[in-house]
């Protein structure tokens, strides 16, 4: 039977390499990130610690591997199954009101199962979004944050042993980064994570404005599509030092639907 031709992508890779070779598609690595434990990291909380704990130089992804990765992804695009997956959607119900996500399996797959098999367990459910910054990001994802707050929602009364442990939680499992060229912008859901590329567990944040010093060192994985005021009246919501809410933004559902 007669062969179908190659996909026009991979053609121009071909082409280019047999041209230019493959260093011409490779770009300089991006600055290093230190993890400050900001609302994007992982770890005991503090207000934007000075202190640096170790830096790690994330190279870009070339264009060769782009494309590549391109041409895979569309032998496979056609299957039932990845476009049950594409077409999958998130409702987080929230004290404030619900937000509802897209995701984003062609640039972030195993993040996005990762994070849908918690949700159908009923993981997040009880959490709160235990870190805001005004302007920055809104931050959940944290089982110790099930626990903390004062009898009246507020942390007036609150346990402080039991904040003190906020930004410490996880699955007890880790997930291999996939930095991706998709921005952090407003409204985008990104996985946070400590000072290794790897140590992504179950902690995420939503994004508040565009962030582009974020973009390639965490992994964006969706966005939400419905629910701007109830993101926005949560990333305006009072905070004290540690950027701990005053009052509890909790997470009563994630749903995958």
């Amino acid at each position: 039977s007669k062969e179908s031709a190659p996909p026009a992508m991979l053609k121009f890779v071909v082409v280019c390499l047999s041209v230019y070779g493959a260093s011409a598609f490779a770009p300089t690595s991006l600055p290093s990130l230190a993890c400050r434990r900001a609302a994007t990291c992982t770890g005991p909380l503090s207000l934007r610690a000075s202190s640096t704990e170790g830096e790690e130089d994330v190279s870009r992804r070339t264009m060769v591997g782009t494309a590549m990765a391109f041409g895979a992804a569309a032998a496979v695009s056609s299957s039932p199954e990845r476009a049950m997956a594409a077409d999958e959607t998130m409702t987080i119900k929230t004290t404030a009101g619900d937000m509802e996500f897209e995701f984003w399996p062609d640039v972030a797959p195993k993040t996005v199962e990762s994070f849908k098999k918690l949700a159908k367990t009923g993981y997040f459910d009880g959490q709160a979004f235990h870190r805001v910054i005004k302007g920055f990001v809104i931050q959940g994802g944290d089982p110790n944050s099930k626990k903390g707050y004062g009898p009246a929602g507020t942390l007036k009364g609150a346990d402080a042993g039991a904040i003190s442990k906020w930004g410490t939680g996880g699955p007890g499992f880790n997930i291999k980064a996939e930095f991706n060229p998709r921005k952090h912008e407003f409204g985008v859901l990104s996985m946070a994570r400590s000072a290794l590329p790897d140590s992504a567990g179950s902690q995420f944040f939503v994004c508040l404005g565009n962030l582009p010093s974020l973009d390639n060192k965490y992994t964006t994985f969706g966005k939400m599509t419905k629910g701007d005021d109830v993101l926005n009246k949560i990333g305006n919501t009072k905070t004290v030092k540690g950027d701990y809410p005053f009052e509890r933004q909790g997470i009563e559902s994630v749903t995958i639907q």
